[in-house]
């Protein structure tokens, strides 16, 4: 794919929407899983559905850059219905990816929307392992430095995590944790693996995602039935759907759109400061729906977070430019001793 120049407004307003995304994501599926209704959906068909949302937004995305139908065609069959190995291939990231949404809604059942969020930020190392692993790319020490911040931050996180009340269902941190670890996992390496088709070839990024959510909808479709085939089955697949669980739904689209966007757009440094102020936000709207009780620990926690996230956005200092720099003044200096 070329590279395009994109304006600083259009990043600053990625950012902006980043930010509002993951924040609002977090407390409203929460809010779906632990108060808002007596009859719990299922998690497994919101995944599926939101795989098709993403499906038909990236469609209509290809046809606006195809700019007519007959390109459109011919690129979806050229791309698509012809190229089986491409689909193969985007279907490692999407079952993945599958995998990870699951999980995210099993942790937020059982920790509160502060705790996930921050100890989510571990797909940070993740990622950067992958990255080193996977794309032959090195980090800085400041980078590496601040991933291990980044992990003494999520240990006070989960030392003593926040004290939540108004929450209806018993919850297992134990098992909460568990599924962010895999969450994470799944997270830093679909999006490198990701990352590294999309930027290896010229092909569109809609198609790409067309690709891929084409098999996360055949995914999502296999957990729905191995998972709850039954239940949904005798209560139907939108059973306990209300206007909130269609609004995280919502939210889980657009910010999968997101996501591929920053892979192609972004950097470190606006990824580091959306994540940062995520956290933030989500632990403010904490306070005020489920009554979360920040301690100094909590606190302490997500500030080292706050801060590693920042330090690993950071970018590495150009050393050469700066010695070459030295070298021109000793030379000056040098020339300055033999005029006088």
């Amino acid at each position: 794919m070329a590279v395009e120049n994109v304006s600083v407004v259009f990043k600053l307003y990625c950012l902006a929407v980043m930010t509002l995304v993951a924040a609002a994501y977090t407390v409203a599926l929460r809010y779906t899983r632990t108060i808002s209704s007596k009859d719990l959906y299922f998690s497994t068909t919101a995944v599926c559905i939101t795989e098709v949302i993403k499906l038909t937004l990236s469609l209509g995305m290809l046809a606006k850059e195809t700019s007519s139908l007959e390109r459109l065609k011919t690129t979806i069959l050229q791309h698509i219905i012809y190229s089986p190995k491409e689909m193969l291939k985007l279907s490692v990231p999407s079952l993945v990816y599958a995998v990870q949404n699951n999980m995210a809604f099993i942790a937020l059942s059982n920790l509160d929307a502060a705790v996930y969020q921050v100890t989510y930020q571990l797909k940070i190392p993740c990622t950067a392992l992958c990255t080193v692993l996977m794309l032959n790319r090195s980090l800085s020490r400041l980078q590496w430095f601040s991933v291990f911040m980044l992990c003494g931050g999520v240990t006070l996180v989960q030392w003593k995590p926040a004290e939540a009340t108004k929450v209806q269902i018993e919850q297992n941190p134990f098992i909460g944790f568990v599924a962010i670890a895999i969450a994470v996992l799944c997270s830093g390496f679909a999006g490198v693996y990701f990352e590294k088709v999309l930027k290896s070839s010229d092909t569109s990024l809609w198609v790409r995602n067309i690709q891929m959510y084409l098999s996360g909808i055949v995914v999502t479709l296999i957990g729905v039935y191995i998972n709850d085939g039954k239940q949904v089955l005798e209560k139907g697949f939108f059973y306990g759907y209300t206007p909130w669980v269609c609004f995280v739904v919502f939210l889980a689209s657009v910010g999968g759109l997101y996501t591929s966007v920053v892979v192609k757009y972004t950097d470190n440094i606006m990824k580091g400061f959306s994540a940062a102020a995520a956290i933030v936000l989500s632990t403010v709207a904490s306070v005020l729906l489920f009554g979360l009780q920040i301690t100094i620990t909590f606190a302490s926690g997500a500030l080292l977070v706050c801060v590693s996230i920042y330090l690993y956005g950071l970018p590495k200092q150009d050393t050469s430019k700066v010695a070459q720099t030295h070298k021109e003044t000793d030379s000056e200096l040098k020339q300055k001793l033999i005029n006088v």
